[in-house]
């Protein structure tokens, strides 16, 4: 199994979660997140001054896929969330070793 976590800009979320949906992905985390990285030194105008944001608002969105789902899950997410300009985000893939569901101690796959 694998942990796939997707940092994305909060208005592709919407489309995201369609995709992942429709590959049969049945659950996920969405964290609220900000992020700085090569987005640097843009400015904007509030109130008529000038600043330079250093974090932009993400969406962290976790979930757990079987191992034959990970490129087509990864693929998808990529192409769902992709804008085509700098600051799009991240897409990491990280092994799970074990998963137990607290509430019947069901684990591995039957936990997805």
């Amino acid at each position: 199994m694998k942990l796939v976590i997707a940092i994305i800009r909060p208005f592709k979320f919407e489309e995201v979660k369609a995709v992942l949906a429709g590959l049969g992905v049945t659950g996920m985390t969405v964290t609220e997140a900000k992020s700085f990285g090569r987005q640097r030194d843009n400015t904007e105008v509030y109130r008529g001054s000038e600043y330079t944001v250093d974090f932009l608002p993400k969406l962290k969105v976790e979930f757990i896929v079987p191992d034959g789902m990970r490129d087509k899950v990864v693929n998808a997410v990529v192409q769902a969330a992709q804008t085509g300009r700098t600051g799009d985000g991240r897409v990491i893939v990280v092994p799970v070793d074990e998963i137990v569901r607290i509430r019947t101690g069901e684990r591995a796959e039957d936990t997805l």
